[in-house]
Parts: structure tokens; C-alpha cells; sequence
């Protein structure tokens, strides 16, 4: 029982390091999402509002390009725009034909 509660709680924490991090995100005007507490709130309203949207139209594994593209279209929509790493989508020949 206690090697069920370790294993749940190691799994919490698992899932809490995967989720997306506002520091990444920044309005049209340039402000990050994380620099002012009211931001932060609507970034996380807007975040629970288009995750399930990306899941529906881009893919429901997080990592998937059409998942990214899907939430960063979603976001952007709402004036949340992606300044990380992938924050310019490819266009559709580096995408997996299906």
C-alpha cells in the first residue's frame, strides 16, 4: 500500500513538471504571462480553455505537432502568443503525412 502511495505521488509530481510553463507565453504587446499575477490567472483560464480544443483538433499526445499548433492557434486567438523554442510552426512538409 505504501509502495502505491510513492508511486502516486511520484506520478503527481511527474505530471506537474510536464505542464506548460507561462514563462514561455507573452501577450501581443510583448509583457510576459508570468509577470503580473492578473496575466497569470488569465493565462491559466485561457490554458484550461484550449488544451481541450488542441486535443479535439490537433492530436491528444502533447507532443505532437498538430497538438502544438492546434493550442498556439487557440492561444493566440485570446492575444497569448508562444516566444519558446517552437514558437514558429514548420510548414506542412516537415509535418507527418496521413
Amino acid at each position: 500500500m505504501r509502495v502505491l502511495v510513492a508511486l502516486g505521488m511520484a506520478a503527481s509530481l511527474l505530471a506537474i513538471s510536464a505542464a506548460e510553463p507561462p514563462w514561455q507565453w507573452q501577450t501581443f504587446h510583448g509583457v510576459r504571462m508570468d509577470s503580473d499575477p492578473v496575466l497569470l490567472s488569465r493565462f491559466d483560464r485561457i490554458y484550461r480553455y484550449c488544451l481541450p480544443e488542441a486535443n479535439y483538433r490537433g492530436s491528444p499526445y502533447p507532443t505532437n505537432a498538430w497538438h502544438i499548433t492546434a493550442l498556439r492557434s487557440c492561444m493566440y486567438r485570446f492575444g497569448v502568443v508562444d516566444r519558446g523554442a517552437y514558437s514558429y510552426p514548420a510548414n506542412r512538409l516537415f509535418y507527418p503525412l496521413f
